[in-house]
């Protein structure tokens, strides 16, 4: 008996409902970034290993899926690394192309290949998959869309606005509510840092700070002089883990504890001005809150900092993400290129939907009508009133055997199809149409301009 087949762990098969419902959700989103201006672009699936290598650290080098050269890979394969099983060594003699890991570093390459083509600022957005050779587990996967928007070659605060906007008008439009726009400022941070005398502890100091609400204010301490933060510099930072308020009332406080630092001070500045800019021009369902102790990506941005995250009823991570970074193509030798960007998580947003069934009904919605096929004649007299209704919107199709009557209902049921068309001899004579509906047993005999207005 055969094997029965199966996919890779961390990948996953989506039947037509989970299509519908994801295509909604990708269709939104595209939408919105276009009605914002932001043009679509599209990179291989698969980049040379030279453009993915050594851009995320070492453990995004590891979580790269390589790709085999083609044909008698090993005939190249380096001797020594094989003797001495050294995999890395090996890795680049028998493989030249890996699989992207995620849409930044591709976007990079493109803008610097690209850029005599390219009229600045470019706004761009990307919708498409990338692989990551991670430990699969709940909302984790190794295959997974990633849905990008960034402008490049303006350092102007306003682009940061538009993108506090653009969050609201899509999950405005997902009718998603309750969503909270996180934002920080990589400054800010580096200031505080600066205060306590922990400048060359930023990394160590951010990650215990971002804890704070996970594990209290007293573990965050211990955790700051575990990693060589002085009693006297966390003694400074007293006023943060006290910090409330609305926008500006925060602001006011940072600018008390931040007074000595002009790189702090700036980052309130940038803060202040988006806030302003915000309160002014308002936000529909979202709302903008200030989180000092957001830390996200803080090797790769240098501003603004921005995470999503979901209605407070329903337990799930960040549905977004992003910020400000001022050298996107240096990785690739194109100096002073800054830009700033946000992305969404398709997955975590199609959770967050279907807990608060928000999906539309209609989003699943597939065939219209189906016609019974009681034989050669009839169908041919079916499928001349199928391609009107087409051609009118609706979308209908035809049972494609002669099967018993029983066996055609009982799949228009199975599907949900809300009309059924049945058309015989006495049907074709007169130029009508029964027509069935579903929800209610009720049957009309109807010509086809009737069928076409009623159906629709």
């Amino acid at each position: 008996m055969a094997q029965k087949p199966s996919i890779p762990k961390g990948t996953r098969d989506f039947n037509p409902e989970q299509v519908a419902k994801r295509n909604y959700i990708f269709n939104t989103i595209r939408s919105t970034f276009e009605t914002f201006g932001f043009q679509p672009i599209e990179t291989p699936s698969f980049e040379n290993s030279e453009t993915l290598m050594g851009k995320y650290g070492d453990e995004g080098d590891r979580l790269i899926f390589k790709i085999l050269n083609s044909g008698d890979y090993l005939a190249k394969a380096n001797q020594e690394a094989i003797d001495n099983k050294d995999s890395n060594k090996l890795t680049a003699s028998i493989s030249e192309k890996a699989l992207r890991y995620d849409l930044t570093v591709p976007f990079a390459r493109y803008v610097v290949q690209h850029q005599n083509e390219i009229e600045f600022p470019f706004k761009r957005y990307q919708i498409q998959p990338v692989w990551r050779a991670d430990r699969p587990q709940k909302g984790r996967f190794r295959e997974f869309y990633q849905c990008d928007a960034d402008v490049v070659g303006s350092k102007s605060l306003w682009q940061e606005v538009e993108f506090i906007q653009l969050y609201d008008s899509v999950f405005t439009a997902l009718k998603l509510e309750g969503v909270t726009i996180k934002i920080n400022n990589r400054k800010i941070l580096s200031g505080i840092a600066e205060v306590i005398g922990a400048s060359d502890k930023l990394i160590d100091f951010t990650v215990a700070l971002d804890k704070l609400d996970k594990i209290g204010e007293e573990k965050v301490k211990e955790e700051m002089l575990s990693k060589g933060i002085s009693e006297d510099g966390i003694t400074k930072l007293q006023p943060l883990f006290s910090l409330s308020g609305t926008f500006e009332a925060q602001i006011e406080s940072l600018k008390a504890i931040l007074s000595t630092s002009e790189v702090g001070l700036k980052g309130i500045e940038e803060l202040a001005f988006i806030d302003s800019a915000i309160s002014e021009l308002g936000l529909t369902t979202a709302s903008l809150q200030l989180d000092v102790t957001l830390a996200r990506g803080l090797n790769y941005y240098t501003g603004a900092i921005f995470e999503v995250s979901a209605p407070k009823t329903v337990k799930i991570g960040s549905i977004g993400g992003g910020g400000r970074y001022d050298d996107l193509t240096g990785i690739f030798g194109m100096k002073d290129m800054s830009g700033v960007g946000i992305s969404f998580g398709l997955d975590r947003i199609y959770l967050v939907l279907e807990e608060l069934n928000l999906f539309p009904k209609t989003v699943t919605k597939n065939i219209d009508v189906l016609f019974i096929n009681f034989g050669e004649a009839e169908a041919l007299f079916s499928l001349k009133a199928i391609k009107q209704l087409r051609l009118n919107g609706v979308n209908a199709e035809l049972y494609p055997d002669a099967a018993k009557m029983k066996k055609q209902m009982n799949h228009a049921n199975k599907r949900h199809i809300p009309f059924v068309v049945l058309v015989g001899e006495q049907e074709m004579a007169s130029n009508t149409y029964t027509l069935k509906i579903m929800g209610s047993g009720e049957q009309l005999k109807v010509s086809l301009e009737d069928l076409v207005l009623k159906v629709k």
